[in-house]
């Protein structure tokens, strides 16, 4: 694979097929989201930033895909809706060719960017 991307369309396109249509919907559900978010390339996954401040993350793998970081604060809050998922460290990976779960990413965007936006007031 590719090292270095210069969009998400790009990094999308550069992962297996069988991977490229679960991480089209996952952009789309931060997108959808967190509209205000501004989308790069960092670190070389897709990154989505708000107030500055890198919300989140996701990256596909042979047999996953993931999403960062996840907080302490993030795993309190979504802890009985995480058990399905393995959680190590600072990432949730979702299986595939599991269905990708929507809602609950959209949930997960939304509350880091209330996380963002809470500190940006400070």
């Amino acid at each position: 694979m590719k090292a270095d991307f210069h969009s998400v369309d790009e990094y999308i396109a550069a992962q297996p097929e069988a991977a490229q249509a679960a991480l089209r919907r996952v952009r789309s559900t931060i997108v959808k989201a967190v509209p205000e978010a501004e989308e790069s390339i960092s670190y070389k996954m897709p990154t989505y930033k708000l107030h500055g401040e890198r919300i989140l993350y996701f990256a596909g793998w042979k047999s996953y895909f993931s999403l960062y970081p996840v907080t302490r604060s993030l795993l309190e809050a979504f802890k009985g809706e995480l058990g399905g998922y393995e959680v190590v460290k600072s990432t949730i990976r979702f299986p595939f060719p599991a269905a990708v779960p929507v809602k609950l990413i959209e949930r997960i965007a939304k509350f880091r960017a209330g996380e963002a936006k809470e500190r940006a007031t400070r």
